[in-house]
């Protein structure tokens, strides 16, 4: 793609400024890791590619790695998070965006293309598209010294590459680093998932029934925010264990045909493809409503609720009315996107600091540690540690030190 960047209208840069500008305040860790990199030029004349949602937080994260000296692609993970007037701004700025909201599968994997077709050094991926599209245009890695992968569904895609011998470089796996899991992926998700599907609605949380189904990390918060806001949950799982904790952590566990008829709100949480399907529709009330936490939108079979529903119609902004030949009607929140995001602002921007300040942190790290192997990496114990600890310092307070030298 020729151009420097492709929006939808660059005259809504302004309003772009002001809400990255509002993220940057607030992403404390992040300035300060800047301060710290900053005097080392690590990314200095780096060419670096970013594929994450593509809205304020997002932004800061690209134009601090501006800041220090690198050049920057970047698109959005998923089209439907992609906020037009964030895109306008960072083109404003000159880091090349290939972005706008709603855009066809065909503009997406023109976009992926573009911000990889600069040769980067490194790359910042969510959901493992990026790696994919390389696996097809491998010359495009011809300088790559890694990829930081955000998500869990983008993880388990690396891992399954890398079990075939299809990957072909270093990947830091930055979903699985402590302070990713226990603060973005539960307590940002869980905050945000109800935030948006409250703000979309704008109906009582408090006693309706909540069915969650997963209860990994996302499902867990999910859950335990629904449950703060006075519902009753119920968690649907395939895993033994986990199921055993959602029901020691005190709610319902059954099969998901069992709660189909109870749930009020179903929130899916599990990156897997249709968990919830027509069986399950077929049993649900009248009124149910539908969303996503997870990465892609195929949690939810709507190709199916499509073909069983007489109409549809768009009731509120990003509520669309599935109206059943045996008069009940099913509610889709955010076209069964990622509900924090394609239906809201996504996680807290406290959050998005913290997790930001890992990509930052694992980028300096692969950057500055020639040889990485090929293949999924942990992040480096030390590198977790300091965002945390970071973290702690902003918030001003400190803790023990263990008297063994352990930490």
């Amino acid at each position: 793609m020729d151009s420097a960047y492709v929006v939808e209208d660059i005259k809504l840069a302004a309003s772009g400024h002001e809400k990255i500008a509002w993220a940057g305040r607030w992403m404390e860790v992040l300035n300060r890791l800047e301060k710290r990199f900053a005097r080392e030029g690590t990314f200095q004349g780096k060419r670096v590619a970013i594929c994450i949602h593509l809205e304020a937080k997002t932004a800061y994260l690209a134009e601090v790695v501006q800041q220090l000296g690198a050049e920057v692609w970047i698109t959005s993970s998923n089209p439907t998070s992609a906020k037009d007037d964030v895109c306008a701004a960072l083109a404003e700025k000159g880091i090349h965006v290939y972005a706008r909201h709603d855009a066809t599968p065909e503009e997406y994997e023109s976009y992926l293309a573009a911000i990889t077709d600069c040769k980067p050094h490194i790359i910042v991926d969510d959901g493992g598209d990026v790696c994919d599209y390389l696996g097809r245009r491998p010359e495009n890695a011809a300088d790559l010294a890694g990829i930081c992968e955000e998500t869990t569904t983008g993880v388990n895609r690396l891992r399954a590459k890398h079990a075939r011998g299809e990957l072909t470089f270093p990947a830091l796996a930055i979903n699985d680093a402590r302070s990713k899991f226990l603060f973005d992926n539960q307590h940002g998700t869980g905050q945000s998932t109800w935030s948006s599907i409250m703000n979309l609605t704008n109906l009582n949380v408090v006693g309706k029934t909540v069915v969650v189904i997963g209860y990994g990390w996302v499902g867990r918060g999910v859950a335990h925010r629904a449950s703060g806001l006075g519902a009753e949950i119920i968690v649907t799982e395939i895993d033994p264990w986990k199921a055993w904790e959602a029901r020691m952590e005190g709610f319902r566990v059954m099969p998901i045909a069992q709660a189909a008829p109870l749930g009020d709100y179903f929130v899916t949480c599990t990156g897997e493809e249709r968990v919830v399907r027509e069986e399950h529709f077929n049993l649900m009330k009248d009124g149910a409503f539908l969303s996503n936490a997870g990465h892609f939108g195929y949690e939810l079979d709507i190709p199916a609720l499509e073909k069983m529903a007489d109409s549809k119609q768009r009731v509120r902004t990003k509520v669309d009315k599935y109206k059943l030949s045996d008069g009940r009607s099913l509610y889709l929140l955010a076209d069964g996107d990622i509900i924090n995001i394609a239906g809201g602002l996504g996680h807290p921007v406290e959050i998005m600091d913290m997790s930001f300040s890992l990509q930052l942190a694992t980028m300096h790290y692969v950057l500055s540690t020639p040889g990485l192997s090929p293949g999924v990496h942990t992040v480096p114990k030390r590198i977790d540690e300091l965002v945390v600890r970071e973290k702690m310092a902003v918030e001003g307070f400190s803790i023990d030190e263990d008297s063994k030298g352990e930490s």
